[in-house]
This record gives C-alpha cells, sequence and structure tokens, in this order.
C-alpha cells in the first residue's frame, strides 16, 4: 500500500490554473503541506507573479498533449489538481461553445494525458452550478439532482461524468469538489483574487470600497429570505485549499475509492448582510443600488456539507463572513499598491 509519505518522496503534483484565484491557494497548502508542486497556467486570466519562485511554472495550454507529456515526466507528476477554466455564468450563456471547448474538450484532454502518462489520482474543480435551481428548501447535498441551468453548470458536469467512466475503466480514482461561493483571501496576504471585472459579490463589495467601482447593484430584494435579498453559502478560499489537500491523501491513500464532494459550510448570508460586513470593515457605505432579478437566481443557496467533514475530517478555519471580508479587503488594498 502507498503511504502519504512515499508518495509525496516520490511523486509531484501538477496544479492546473495554478495562477489564478483559487489554483493559487491550492499552491500555497500543497506547498505548506510540503509537497512537491508544478504549476500549467496560459496566463489567460491567471499572473504568473501569483506562483511562488521554487514552483515549476510551465505557461501553456491543458490540451497540449506534447507538453504535458513531458511536464508528467519532468515532474514525476503524480496526481493533477485542474482548476484550469472559464467560470463566468453569464459569458457562458452568450458563449457557450468557449465554455465547452475550455472547460470540457480541454479537460477530455487533460484526463487522458493523465491516463497515458500513469498519473492515477486527479482533483476537480467543479461547481455547485451543476445542480441548477432545486426544487429543495435547505442546504443541497450530492444526491440533489443535477438539472445545470446554464453552459458553464453543463461544463463541468460533463466533465464529472467523463472522470466517472474514466476510474471505471482505469487505474484512476477522482474527488470532484463542487464549490458553492468562494470568497476571500490568504491571510498572510500571499494571493487573492486578482482578475479585473470579476463578478463575485464579495470581490465587487470591496472595490466598491476601495473606489474601484461606483456602486453594488443588487439584484432582486423580494425574494423570499429574511431581507428580501438572495442568500448564498460563502466558503473562504484558504478552508477550500485546504480541502483540496485532504482530498489528494484520501484518493492516496484509498486507491478504490472515488468522491463528489460539495464545499461550503452549510449555511448562507444575504446580499445585505455582506454588504454591511464590508461597510463595518471598512467605515464606509458602500452605494447600493438595486435592480431586478436575474433570471434563474434561486432565493438560497446553501451546501449540505456533512459527506466532506465525514470522509475527509474536513474543519474550516475562517467560517466568519468577518473574517472572508477582512482578508479580501486586505488583498485588496495590496492589490491596489501593486497596480500603481
Amino acid at each position: 500500500m502507498t503511504t502519504i509519505a512515499s508518495f509525496k518522496a516520490a511523486r509531484g503534483i501538477l496544479v492546473t490554473g495554478g495562477a489564478g484565484y483559487i489554483g493559487s491557494h491550492a499552491v500555497l497548502a500543497l506547498r505548506d503541506a510540503g509537497w512537491k508542486v508544478a504549476v500549467i497556467d496560459n496566463l489567460v486570466t491567471g499572473f504568473a507573479w501569483a506562483v511562488p519562485a521554487d514552483v515549476a511554472f510551465y505557461q501553456g495550454d491543458i490540451a497540449d498533449g506534447t507538453l504535458l507529456a513531458r511536464i508528467i515526466s519532468e515532474q514525476s507528476v503524480g496526481a493533477i489538481v485542474h482548476f484550469a477554466g472559464s467560470v463566468v455564468v453569464p459569458e457562458s450563456v452568450s458563449d457557450p461553445l468557449k465554455y465547452y471547448h475550455n472547460n470540457t474538450v480541454k479537460s477530455r484532454a487533460l484526463i487522458e494525458s493523465a491516463v497515458t502518462g500513469g498519473v492515477t489520482h486527479f482533483i476537480f474543480s467543479s461547481t455547485a452550478a451543476t445542480y441548477g435551481t432545486p426544487d429543495a428548501d435547505g442546504p443541497i447535498g450530492e444526491a440533489t439532482p443535477q438539472v445545470p441551468i446554464n453552459p458553464y453548470g453543463t461544463s463541468k458536469l460533463m466533465t464529472e461524468w467523463m472522470l466517472r467512466d474514466v476510474a471505471a475503466a482505469h487505474d484512476f480514482n477522482y474527488c470532484a469538489l463542487r464549490y458553492f461561493n468562494v470568497a476571500g483571501a490568504d491571510p498572510q496576504a500571499r494571493t487573492g483574487q486578482s482578475t479585473a471585472g470579476a463578478t463575485h459579490l464579495i470581490k465587487v463589495a470591496v472595490e466598491a470600497a476601495l473606489g474601484k467601482r461606483d456602486h453594488v447593484a443588487i439584484f432582486g430584494t423580494d425574494f423570499d429570505t429574511p431581507d428580501g435579498t438572495g442568500v448564498r453559502d460563502y466558503i473562504h478560499v484558504s478552508d477550500l485549499a485546504d480541502a483540496h489537500v485532504l482530498a489528494l491523501e484520501s484518493l492516496i491513500e484509498n486507491p478504490e475509492s472515488s468522491h463528489f464532494l460539495n464545499c461550503g459550510y452549510g449555511h448562507g448570508y444575504s446580499v445585505l448582510e455582506v454588504l454591511d460586513a464590508v461597510d463595518r470593515a471598512t467605515n464606509l457605505t458602500i452605494d447600493r443600488r438595486v435592480s431586478g432579478r436575474r433570471p434563474g437566481d434561486p432565493a438560497a443557496l446553501t451546501a449540505d456539507n456533512s459527506a466532506i467533514r465525514q470522509t475527509f475530517g474536513w474543519t474550516p478555519h475562517y467560517d466568519n463572513l468577518d473574517s472572508i471580508v477582512t482578508h479580501a479587503l486586505a488583498w485588496e488594498r495590496k492589490l491596489t499598491g501593486m497596480d500603481r
């Protein structure tokens, strides 16, 4: 039986999209845990400076089979942690072929490179968007029917299906982590969300607080929630990164087991609660402008996270809205200084 220690001594971990928001946090978490890490990123939305100097970096495309074969060989890759892809839901509706190409076709090529290169463990950045708009109230469990309502969610679900089928045919196991709303930044301000034009509420709100936007739009105030605005499950990006490290360890120790697991805190905050938290952190008042609901927006979306807690013993450290906002704000201030 392969132990974590022996695997760590002999094999490297390849992080795709490791120069991006969530990927760069996973690189730090893996590196902090003593793993040998390499990154591949095409830098379309990522930043080379987000990759630590002691981490091998390859600028390129995950669908480049020749490059992947070289990386797997040079870095003795034993596991892939796959973040690379496109993530803006409205863009997926207006340009679905981009999403099926970047998220599905290229993931298929990456999985093929893994199988061909003898990489037996694979962790996939999936999404709660695979669930669509669930009929049931309350936290969403992994058995909830997956009926995505946009090409982004569908492109991710198709990759989940590929992983399931490949694991049935090859010496290969996987963990698909279905993220809810990822937010915050590294508590040591080593990395954070840096992409221009981001659509995530907390990122948008801290940008507005620092004068990078003139207002924050509130899409709907008539939902069936305590204050009428949409409620979402915000998970700190560093807690999410830790979940990837635990997933890697589990796949190595249990090579016959694969998983689909939700990543969230099991409770949510409303749009107004988020904006109030940013106001508290800055002692300012963000300009709030009410717009109508966006098509398909559910009133509340929260995760049933009991499975990931039980499977991996995952215990979050930053399950607090004020902490998430404080870390996001500190990174945004650092990023503002870097821009000058």
